[in-house]
């Protein structure tokens, strides 16, 4: 008998939808300081409040060579965090455990010899539509 539960519990989970969460970048066709400031205009004017800016880009030159790395993976690259309660408030009414995703991400990212691309993850559950459609129209007014 526990063979065949744990048979058909591992069926069960193959039975789940696969989801695909996926990166989505678009080039900003900026700079990439026009680019940060264009995002920061484009939350802020949606009444929303930057939580957090997150300097990757720079954390990640800075400890390089400590790392024992030669690879230079961003010329620039902030990840801007923040919530909409509205926003949140539906996801989470759809599905509880959507608080793992708050506060939202969009990064602005400029690899060596590549032009300025700015980004969100798009998530594939059907609870997240409404962050990803805020996420998408904020990408959107950035990289008009």
């Amino acid at each position: 008998m526990p063979k065949l539960f744990a048979t058909l519990f591992t069926l069960s989970l193959a039975a789940q939808p696969a989801l695909a969460d996926q990166f989505i970048l678009t080039p900003s066709g900026q700079s990439f300081d026009d680019t940060t400031f264009a995002l920061e205009s484009a939350i802020v004017g949606r009444g929303l409040v930057i939580d957090y800016v997150s300097h990757v880009g720079d954390m990640l030159e800075r400890t390089r060579a400590d790392m024992g790395s030669d690879v230079v993976l961003f010329s620039n690259a902030q990840i801007f965090l923040f919530c909409s309660a509205n926003v949140s408030r539906q996801a989470m009414e759809a599905d509880w455990q959507n608080i793992a995703f708050c506060p939202y991400g969009v990064s602005v990212i400029e690899r060596p010899g590549e032009p300025v691309a700015i980004g969100y993850l798009h998530r594939d559950a059907d609870s997240m539509a409404p962050v990803n459609a805020l996420l998408h129209a904020i990408v959107a007014e950035v990289a008009e």
